[in-house]
This record gives structure tokens, sequence and C-alpha cells, in this order.
């Protein structure tokens, strides 16, 4: 197949990129100079000059925060750009593989979100990537949304990295306790979109929908990063201890409100797959092991 993959210099499309051309397809990428997110038209128009036959976008603005005061550009790149990757893919009758969030979820539940379980984004950034997802459903039957969660790995920015990065100057952080999630690492994510290239290459994939995609186990952002820095420490990348403490979400406030549970349900995504999702610990191992020996 012939595929467009947007996004490729971010977290997940560079690891993404990396893996589909080991592949026997064929792909292809675009500059933010020629196709820029911000200036929509220029999405839909590289599609239908591509002759593709499968569009993945893993392109997003995700400065959670920064969205809040940066409300159109969020709504362009993750809304009306992925509205036209909906009308040019559905115009040439391909399907379109597309990144979503677990923000957009309201926190409120007790137990895991399944894919059909009712939205309420709090924030800009929720709310831009919600109306991404709503515009391609209604345009594209042929649409694979994947919804991810607390991603981490070694290309981009990320919660490992930033604690790493912290723990160069500091011995003592205080992180959120009570926000929970499940952490993701993006060789859970790129596997899991290889699953699909490969069904969708066969010509008999019928199971079009949203699929939820996070690495096993649950946890909190203060015991995420307790585990990080064990690991890290494991494994030679760090060479002190780092002293954790867990504060309430009140205790640091943030321009955009965060969902207080967000994990989410990946039986759909397992079945599918034919195999449990790898637990995020493992992912982090392979990261930490990654970043230490180059």
């Amino acid at each position: 197949m012939k595929i467009v993959l947007f996004g490729h210099n971010g977290q997940v499309g560079s690891e993404l990129k990396l893996a589909l051309e080991q592949t026997e397809h064929i792909i292809m990428t675009y500059e933010r100079s020629i196709v820029d997110f911000s200036q929509p038209s220029q999405v839909s128009n590289a599609i239908k000059g591509s002759n593709a036959d499968l569009v993945i976008n893993a392109c997003a603005y995700t400065a959670v925060d920064k969205a809040e005061s940066e409300h159109a550009l969020a709504d362009n790149v993750n809304h009306v750009s992925v509205a036209e990757i909906g009308k040019a893919t559905a115009e040439l009758n391909i399907p379109a593989i597309h990144i979503s969030t677990d923000y957009v979820f309201d926190g409120t539940a007790n137990t895991p979100y399944r894919e059909d379980h009712t939205t309420n984004p709090l924030g800009t950034y929720g709310s831009s990537k919600y109306l991404g997802e709503q515009a391609l459903i209604a345009v594209n039957p042929k649409h694979i949304i994947l919804r991810t969660s607390w991603v981490f790995g070694v290309h981009g920015n990320n919660f490992v990295k930033t604690m790493l990065r912290l723990s160069d100057s500091r011995d003592e952080l205080n992180v959120v306790a009570d926000q929970t999630g499940r952490p993701t690492f993006v060789g859970d994510i790129v596997q899991s979109i290889l699953a699909f290239v490969s069904a969708l290459s066969k010509n008999s994939f019928e199971s079009y929908g949203i699929y939820h995609c996070s690495s096993e186990g649950e946890t909190t952002w203060c015991d995420f990063a307790k585990t990080i820095f064990t690991t890290a420490l494991n494994t030679g990348l760090l060479s002190k201890s780092m002293t954790v403490n867990g504060i309430t979400t009140d205790d640091y406030p943030t321009p955009a409100p965060r969902p207080a549970y967000s994990v989410l349900d990946t039986q759909k995504l397992e079945q599918f797959l034919g195999h449990p999702l790898p637990h995020w610990q493992e992912g982090l191992s392979t990261m930490l092991h990654h970043l230490k020996n180059g």
C-alpha cells in the first residue's frame, strides 16, 4: 500500500515511520513547510495529490495548557485539519487511522472507560480532539481512531523525559498523586497501528471504529515518577536516588483541567490483536535502556 503519514517528526510518528519503512509499503511524509496543520487546506490538498491507499494521522497540537490561550490553533490542528482528512479520504474511498486521547473524557468515572462511554472533555485540548474524532466519523466510515493516554517514548517530549531532566538539578520532587491513568509506551501504539495496517492491506478489514490503546497497568503520576527513578537507577541511567512526594491537583494548579481518572479499557483492541497489551513498565525499561545505550 501507499501510505501517507502525517506527524512523522512527532513522538509517535517518528517511531511509526521507522517501523513502516521496514515493511513492503510505500511511505509518504511531508515537512511542515509543505503541509502545515494550522492551514487545513494544505492537508486535504496533500491527500488528494498523493494517490494514497491509506492515511495515518499522528499529528496533533498537544500543549494542553497552552491550548487554553491558543484555542484557534488547537482547533485548526486537532479538529479542522482532521475534518479535512476525513473529507479527502472519503472522496478517495480510502481508510484513515487517527490518534486521539483520553482527554475526551471528564474523569468522573471509577471504572475504565470503554469506547462507547459518554465523552465530556474538560478543556480546549480535549474538546479539539473530540471534535476531530466526530468530524472524521461523520464523513468517512472507514476510520480507525486510537485513543491513547500518558504517552512516552524515546522521541519528543514526555513525562519520563521531564522527570529525568528535573533529576539533574534536584533531589526531591512533588508530583500529583490524585490523577489516575494508564501510561502508554510509544512502541505499543506503533505495534497496534502496524496490526491495523496489515489487516487493511489484505482488503478484507471491516472492523472500523474507535479503539482504546494504552499499555497495561494503571497508576498515578506520582507512582509513575517513582517507578521512573527506580528503573533509571537500576539501569544505570541515574546515579542517585530521588525523593518523590505526592501532592493534590489543587496543590499544582494548571491553566487546563485534567481528568482525575482516565483509565482506558483496552479489551476491544486486545481482542483484535489477539493478545494483551504489554505492561507500561516493560516499555519504560525499553525506553530507559535505549536512552542509556544510545
